[in-house]
This record gives structure tokens, C-alpha cells and sequence, in this order.
């Protein structure tokens, strides 16, 4: 096994450690109509719109926004927030046993999520792995999103971080080349089993 050169590892949250999709509470919803469903996570409450809540807008005006222009459908609107722990099908129980993994070794790490200040404590009450880590920088409350090299740059210099020395695992692209953009050996998770592979090579996990 290589020495590892790394000193810190820098987790996303939804896609790579927690199993999130609004569809998990749409289907439900639209009653099994995935054109329906489809239609209304591409065209109503769209990923921009949402990605503006991880920015810190808040739901209130955000559902209002949308509910003048699709009065109709207001319920499904305003059914996001409340609905929100059922968009969680649980944790991805692979990343989360590496997560244990490294915490086992001793290893620092950290977690740098896309999420809703208002949404965020439903996640936090609901997966125990969450109070692992030595900090979480959550979007909403910074009102500062991935992929802004402020937000990578607000964990490193919080917590004495040198960029070269720490790694970022992402599911998104434009995540992981934003956090490679400021010198952090940024990963792109795809399985539990590449990324444990990537992490070896690394000489993070044996």
C-alpha cells in the first residue's frame, strides 16, 4: 500500500452517502404517472429551482413563486417540504461503511453538501453517521453553493486544511471539478466499490 500523501477527506452528502431523488415522494404522489412525474421535476420544480433553497432562498417563497404560475398545482408545491424525509431512501450503506472505515483510522473528515438550511435537520436527526464528521458546511446557511470556489475555500481555511493535502469525493461533475479548481484531489463517486478502490490507491484505506 502507497504512503498516503492526504490528510483529510471531504464528503458530499446526497448522491454518495445518503440515497436522495424527489422522486422517491413524486411517484407516490402522481400515483405511478412517471410521464406526469417527469414532467413536473423538469418543468415545475425543476433542479434550478430547487438549487436555489441549497443557495438559501426559502421554501416559503420559493413554493409562492411557483404556485402564481402553476396555481394547479399547489399541493404537489408545496408538498416538497413537508415531504422531504420520504426523498431519502436511506443511506448508501457501501460509502458509509468506507466513511467508517476512515473515521476508524483516525482519519479527519468532513462534509461539504448542496442542501437547504431549512431542510438539512431532517437529514441530521435521521442518520446517526452524520454526527461523525469534524464539521459539515451546509450551503443554505452560507448561502454560498458548489461548484463556487468560495464554499471549498471557506472548509479548508475554517479548519487549517491545505488543499493538496485533502480529498473531495462528489457525485456531480461541475462539483468535482470546482473543488479540483482550488487544488483538492477531487474524486467522482460512481459505486461504494470504485470509490473504495480510488481511496486504496491512495493509500487512505488498506
Amino acid at each position: 500500500m502507497p504512503k498516503a500523501k492526504h490528510t483529510a477527506v471531504i464528503f458530499d452528502l446526497g448522491g454518495v452517502l445518503i440515497d436522495w431523488n424527489p422522486r422517491y415522494l413524486y411517484r407516490k404522489r402522481f400515483g405511478g404517472d412517471e410521464a406526469a412525474m417527469e414532467h413536473f421535476l423538469t418543468h415545475v420544480c425543476t433542479p434550478e429551482w430547487n438549487i436555489r433553497q441549497d443557495a438559501g432562498r426559502t421554501f416559503a417563497e420559493a413554493s409562492e413563486l411557483l404556485c402564481r404560475s402553476h396555481p394547479q398545482l399547489r399541493a404537489h408545491i408545496e408538498a416538497w417540504l413537508p415531504g422531504f424525509d420520504d426523498m431519502m431512501a436511506g443511506e448508501i450503506q457501501g460509502s458509509v461503511d468506507i466513511l467508517a472505515e476512515l473515521r476508524a483510522r483516525g482519519t479527519p473528515i468532513y462534509a461539504l453538501t448542496n442542501w437547504s438550511a431549512e431542510t438539512f435537520p431532517c437529514a441530521l436527526e435521521r442518520f446517526e453517521f452524520l454526527g461523525w464528521f469534524a464539521d459539515i458546511v451546509v450551503s443554505g446557511k452560507l448561502q454560498l453553493i458548489k461548484p463556487d470556489p468560495a464554499i471549498y475555500r471557506h472548509l479548508l481555511t475554517t479548519h487549517g486544511l491545505q488543499a493538496e493535502q485533502s480529498i473531495f469525493i462528489d457525485d456531480a461533475p461541475h462539483n468535482v471539478a470546482g473543488a479540483a479548481a482550488v487544488g483538492i484531489h477531487a474524486l467522482q463517486f460512481t459505486s461504494p466499490d470504485a470509490l473504495r478502490q480510488q481511496l486504496v490507491e491512495l493509500g487512505m484505506l488498506g
